[in-house]
């Protein structure tokens, strides 16, 4: 069963085209990630998605109905966290829960148990009298979940709910996202963390508006045209950028202290790059192939994005 699909789905703000012709399908219990850069255009389909914002051209649906005409209607059956969900510092955990219930309609009868069991389910409940101002910033995000939950969603749109939040928090994050599928809900996610990405059932990469690459995890990887090089040297950057002036590959990105270099032909490229260092007096530590990581990939795609428009999809 669909729980979201969008056909054509496009905003722009004046001549800035944010979301460019957005088709996709997410199935009813998947996580389904919308992977890219800052600018990409994730939050304004998050917006687009959940009726907050309506479309310049195209349609989507969500649970079946559609974000324009049915928008209201769509808030009732979804959880939206945004990237600024609305918490009140001034108030405590259970009180910023309770405030939700109210606007979500949530009857009074049964709601104390939701709230302890939305508690116990995000390890919160020892905090539920604390004020919200006092949390920590992945405390923070459980609360926001628990309140976009508060009401039994059917789809939970999340936009970059682990943006700035530290690795042990991003983590236990996502072992709820886990237990909520298992629990039967469907999960639409925005990050910029291609590793996070790598935990979804099925990953949209997105770039400036346009969803250039779909599928799961491996799915998506296998669209990777070439080997990838891992390049160690002394100093990565000033490395980095006499690989790229050389035009060993089209595609040389930095990784930390890493250089990675997309290859069709490792046999001709590794003695280029070994050359290009050298005449810039660059010292070279090692070069050996790796797998492939969606970031790769997503570098890769976006260097082979000749004609506008164009969508390669992995099935």
């Amino acid at each position: 069963m669909i729980a979201v699909a969008a056909t054509g789905l496009t905003k722009a703000f004046g001549a800035v085209v944010a979301v460019r012709d957005l088709s996709l399908s997410i199935q009813t219990g998947e996580i389904y990630g919308i992977v890219g850069p800052d600018g990409a255009g994730k939050t304004t389909t998050m917006r687009l998605l959940t009726g907050s914002m309506d479309p310049t051209s195209g349609d989507a649906f969500v649970v079946g109905h559609h974000i324009v005409r049915d928008a209201e209607r769509i808030k009732e059956e979804i959880g939206y966290m945004s990237q600024r969900f609305g918490l009140y510092p001034d108030l405590t955990v259970a009180e910023n829960i309770h405030f939700y219930a109210d606007i979500y309609g949530v009857p009074r009868t049964g709601r104390e148990e939701r709230i302890d069991e939305l508690l116990a389910f995000s390890s919160m409940k020892p905090f539920k009298k604390r004020l919200a101002g006092n949390l920590s910033g992945g405390m923070k995000q459980k609360l926001g979940l628990a309140c976009a939950l508060i009401h039994t969603p059917k789809v939970l749109f999340l936009d970059e709910p682990t943006n700035g939040v530290d690795p042990v928090s991003r983590r236990d994050f996502w072992r709820i996202l886990y237990k909520l599928l298992k629990a039967g809900v469907t999960i639409v996610v925005s990050t910029a963390y291609l590793d996070e990405a790598e935990r979804c059932t099925r990953v949209g990469l997105l770039d400036r508006g346009r969803l250039l690459a779909e599928g799961t995890p491996d799915q998506v990887k296998e669209l990777m045209e070439g080997a990838i090089l891992e390049v160690t040297a002394a100093k990565p950057r000033p490395a980095a950028a006499a690989l790229r002036a050389a035009g060993v590959s089209p595609s040389v990105g930095l990784f930390g202290d890493r250089i990675h270099v997309v290859s069709p032909e490792p046999s001709r490229t590794i003695p280029a790059i070994e050359a290009a260092l050298s005449e810039q007096g660059l010292v070279l530590y090692g070069i050996r192939e790796k797998k492939a990581s969606l970031e790769d990939v997503f570098i890769s795609v976006i260097g082979r994005q000749t004609e506008e428009g164009r969508h390669v999809t992995s099935s």
